[in-house]
Order: C-alpha cells, then structure tokens, then sequence
C-alpha cells in the first residue's frame, strides 16, 4: 500500500478524533450512558490510531531527512548516520504499516465484552455427552490459563458422565472477541468406553459463544416474567436440594426479524441464593436476546466472506478432534496439529491466534487496505 494512502486514511480521521474528544465532555452526552459508553470507547480506539500516525509521521519525516543527506551530503561520517538512520527507518516502517492496516479494520464492538458459553451434546448418545464434558474441562482449563472467571449457570448431566447441556458465563478481558471463534459444531472420533469391539465411533457436541448484553442495550418488560422456583438436583449439600434456590424464568418475546412470539425458558441453579440466581437468569436473557436480534446483522457478515472464520452458520462442523492419531484439525482454516492431549487440557491458543489472523486477512481485503 503507498504511504500517502495510509496517511490520507489516518488524516482523515484526525477530524472525527477531535469531535469525539470534544463529546464525551459534553454533560448532556455523559447523561446519555449508552452513548456515552460508545463514545468513549470510540476514543480509545482511535486514540491508538493517532499514536501510531505520530510514530509513522516521524519515521517518514527521517527517511526523507535522511536520504537528502545521502544525496546531497560530502561528509562521510554524517553520510554513514544517515545509511544507518535510512536502514532503521525501513525496517521499522513496514511494521508500522501492517499494525496501522490491523487497527484500521472496523472493530467488532462486541470483542470486549464478557460470554456466554453453551455447549450441548449432539449425536452420538452417552459418547456425546462424555464429550461434551470434555470441552468443558477444555475450556474452563483454558479460561484458567488466561486469568478469566468461569460460573456454571445450569448444568444437565449425561446418565454415564459428561453433560447432556452446560451453560457458563465468563468474564475477564477481551473474552467475547477470544471465544468467539469457537462457536459451531465439534466432532470427535475414538473409541467409546462403552464399546467392546474396540471400534472408532464418531459423535459431535455443538458450542455456542454469546456476547453478554448490556443492560440498556436489550428492552425487556421485566413486568410479563413468569418466575418458578424449585429446589436444585444433584449434589450441593443439603441447602441446595431442600431449599428452593432454583429459578425458572418464561418469556414471550417477539422476534422482530419473524413477527413470531417465541417463548424463552431459561433455569439457573448456579448458586444457594434465590436472588443472585434471579439476576444472572435476567442476565442470560438479555444476552439470549441481543443474540437473536443481532443475528441477521451477522449473517450479513458473514454472507459476503468467503471462510466465515467466526461467523456464520453455527451449525457447520468446525473442528474434528481424532484421538486415535492424536490429530487436531479446523476445518475453516485447514489448520491441524498433532498435540490433542494438550489441546484438550486447554492449551488451544495456537489455533486461535490462526484463526484471528486468518480473519483480519480476510477483513483486510474488504477493507481494501
């Protein structure tokens, strides 16, 4: 890309970063708390951008300097400087450019914000649910490793071990915009305990990451929920099954993509206490919702790019895990390793960090950057 394209684009925005600078100033704006937060993140956002431009001005301006010298200067001492100086600018100015490139493609608003992680067991029976279990252990494993807080919120047990169902929220930085890229369908291949000809069966688990909603963003009339309580199954101690803890929320709510009233049953059972359960049930359905409403848009997205890395279809098969060779393979990206046993004890940055790069190639192309 010529610089003066770069340049053009980060001049152009110097316009907007004063106006927004100015805004979130503004008493009437802070008032105004979704606007204000969009804002001041915007800020932020551009804020780097501008830093970036300054350092890349200035490596420009000692590039020019710096062959003008070579040109025009006899001195040969000041004339090696200037090699020197010309060599560093010309190694440090691609470098700028790519990471300008990366920060110029638009920013999903929704990478820093916590999850919402669902993973049930698809076919397959007992094997699926076994496996289910696996991922989950995958994920909270990983989610250890990155400092994150992972909370089961409901929890429905396979009848020989694993989940039929589990659904968590996880908090921490940037975990929406980590995780998303996980969401769609998991193969696997072994042989299951339960068979006695030792032959490979092939079951599936599908995996659904949500971006947690705010508050405001998401109009529910908290008036028309129906709330049930009842006293959670399984082991928890004796408060947990004699006391009704549970909380069961129903929600007629129409999908304004359809026109068809939906009703949404959500159970949480994640803590002894009534209220706290309540709230995080309110939660999930806030998230529940902004998904469904903010669907179409993503299926906009994702119709016009050609490898759907972390949008798309949530029922296409994402990744096969083999476990007689070992093998790792994601399908979207044609990326297979041969370390499952580490994979599946959470080590899967590897593959993510493919999988963003895969993706900001892509949205380059469309940015035409």
């Amino acid at each position: 890309m010529a610089e003066n394209s770069i340049l053009e684009k980060l001049n152009g925005l110097l316009p907007r970063y004063e106006e927004v600078s100015t805004l979130i100033t503004d008493p009437s704006v802070i008032a105004d708390q979704s606007r204000y937060v969009k804002l001041t993140k915007e800020y932020k956002d551009l804020g780097k951008l501008m830093e970036l431009r300054k350092e890349y001005v200035q490596y420009l301006d000692e590039q020019n300097e710096a062959k003008q010298i070579m040109l025009n200067e006899t001195d040969a001492d000041l004339k090696e400087m200037a090699r020197e100086e010309l060599a560093l600018c010309e190694e440090r100015l691609p470098q700028l450019e790519e990471e300008i490139k990366l920060q110029l493609i638009p920013a999903d608003p929704t990478d820093d914000r916590n999850a919402i992680l669902e993973i049930r067991a698809g076919t397959g029976g007992d094997e699926a649910a076994l496996f289910a279990g696996d991922l989950f252990r995958m994920y909270s494993k990983y989610c250890e490793m990155k400092g994150w807080k992972l909370e089961v919120s409901n929890a429905n047990e396979g009848t020989v071990g694993g989940f039929k169902e589990i659904v968590c929220s996880i908090t921490g930085e940037k975990v929406y915009g980590t995780l998303k890229y996980e969401s769609g369908v998991h193969r696997v291949q072994r042989v299951p305990a339960t068979e006695t000809q030792g032959r490979v069966h092939t079951s599936a688990a599908s995996v659904a990451v949500l971006p947690e909603a705010e508050p405001f963003e998401v109009s529910i009339n908290e008036g028309e929920i129906r709330w049930d309580t009842f006293r959670s199954g399984g082991a928890g101690g004796q408060n947990v099954n004699k006391v009704e803890s549970g909380v069961r929320l129903r929600y007629n709510w129409k999908n304004p993509n359809t026109g068809v009233v939906e009703e949404i049953l959500i159970e949480c059972t994640e803590t002894r206490d009534q209220p706290k359960n309540k709230e995080r049930a309110l939660s999930r359905l806030r998230t529940f919702i902004y998904d469904r409403e903010h669907q179409k848009y993503m299926d906009d997205i994702a119709s016009k790019r050609k490898t759907m890395v972390s949008t798309g279809d949530r029922s296409a098969k994402i990744r096969t895990y083999n476990y007689p060779q070992g093998r790792i393979t994601d399908h979207r990206i044609n990326y297979t390793i041969y370390n499952l046993s580490a994979f599946m004890d959470g080590n899967i940055q590897d593959c993510i960090d493919h999988l963003i790069v895969a993706e900001n190639a892509e949205r380059m192309k469309e940015s035409e950057l």
